[in-house]
């Protein structure tokens, strides 16, 4: 049995103000000429379809035209779950009528759970589908009074499909959406793309509640990576979503199961249609570089204000997103704060001359530390963090 594992599509996503919806077209066009080559038996989406419970109209549609490529055109069944930032209705909208065709898409968590069996020379395969779920709505429904932290709700589901249903004679895959570390241990593999599932630790679900899979595909965390063992993995995001994710690969995985359940991946790379990265150096620097369409975050190492940094970096990198300074050294701070200062105080008085002229009156005082704030903001915060 061969599947394809993705996860964390984040359709309608918006990275420091940019819509990422042509990007992500760009990118699923390469992950279906990889279906197209890999021919896998199913694909499997583990969760985070959308980046918004309501999602945008584009990206609604850019969905809709992937699905009907890879489960119509493509004749390749897709096992998807909805993940946090899906709205769990939504998603599973006309699911029931939609199976016939190949698409099984899980949104709320119910009983009994939802397993679809696949064939191939070997028997059967069941695939658990399991959404994301609040740990409360896990008690309710499984009338568990003893779940308080995700690592209970994952226990008990897992404990319900183990006494249920688990036929140790086929070979099991458990598709899900949760934040899994090793024993259940604080992991700082979270990025800033996306949400804190709860706190005070109670997010984390321990890699041991899966061992009586073949394979676990995971989404929820951004970097590919495997938890405890190689069996239990998460595909990552398709794209860079964060400058946390700067030094990530991005890509898809390959499974295939043998007929003793054995597993090995394969890891297909994505090439984006741009990179998300970091710039640095001075202004001077960055404009000599060619002109290039990545989506930077630029660090200069002026010792000086640099004046409308944005504009003049857009000029090279017309789709950079931040601008920051750089700290080179003390010194240089201090020199730096003390130009940014005297411009604000520069500015400050030619406001209360611009006001005197037009008003005839002198700026008040409580105005006039409006003002001030105002200016410190534009000219010192602006230009020193």
């Amino acid at each position: 049995m061969k599947f394809i594992h993705t996860a964390d599509w984040h359709l309608g996503k918006i990275v420091h103000g940019v819509h990422m919806t042509e990007d992500q077209r760009y990118i699923l066009k390469e992950f279906i000429n990889i279906i197209e080559e890999e021919n896998p038996d199913a694909v499997i989406i583990a969760g985070d379809l959308y980046d918004k419970s309501i999602s945008p109209t584009e990206a609604i549609e850019l969905l809709n035209e992937v699905l009907h490529q890879i489960v119509i055109e493509l004749n390749t069944p897709i096992l998807a779950i909805a993940g946090n930032h899906d709205s769990a209705e939504r998603v599973e909208f006309g699911s029931s009528f939609m199976e016939k065709e190949g698409l099984h898409i899980v949104g709320k968590f119910q009983t009994p759970f939802k397993k679809v069996i696949m064939n191939d020379e070997f028997g059967e395969v069941h695939f658990y589908l399991i959404p994301y779920v609040e740990p409360s709505i896990v008690g309710y429904v499984l009338q568990n009074d003893d779940i308080h932290s995700h690592d209970d709700a994952m226990k008990a589901i897992i404990n319900k499909i183990r006494d249920e249903e688990l036929d140790s004679s086929a070979r099991n895959v458990f598709v899900g959406h949760a934040f899994v570390t090793n024993n259940g241990q604080p992991s700082d593999e979270e990025t800033e793309g996306e949400r804190t599932l709860a706190i005070g630790g109670a997010e984390y679900v321990s890699h041991h509640n899966f061992q009586h899979f073949n394979y676990t595909a995971l989404g929820h965390l951004h970097r590919a990576h495997y938890v405890g063992n190689q069996s239990i993995r998460y595909s990552g995001s398709p794209l860079k979503y964060s400058l946390s994710e700067e030094n990530h690969k991005k890509g898809c995985l390959i499974v295939e199961l043998d007929a003793e359940g054995e597993v090995s991946v394969t890891k297909r790379d994505f090439n984006p249609k741009r990179d998300l990265r970091t710039v640095e150096g001075t202004i001077e620097e960055i404009r000599k570089h060619p002109i290039n369409e990545d989506y930077v975050f630029v660090k200069l190492t002026d010792e000086h204000m640099v004046v409308q940094p944005m504009e003049q970096i857009r000029t090279v990198y017309p789709n950079a997103m931040h601008v920051s300074r750089k700290r080179i050294n003390a010194e240089s701070t201090i020199e730096s704060k003390k130009y940014v200062e005297k411009q604000s105080k520069n500015q400050l008085e030619l406001y209360q001359s611009f006001y005197k002229e037009m008003t005839n009156d002198e700026l008040s005082e409580e105005n006039e530390e409006f003002m001030k704030e105002i200016l410190h903001d534009i000219f010192v915060k602006g230009e020193l963090e």
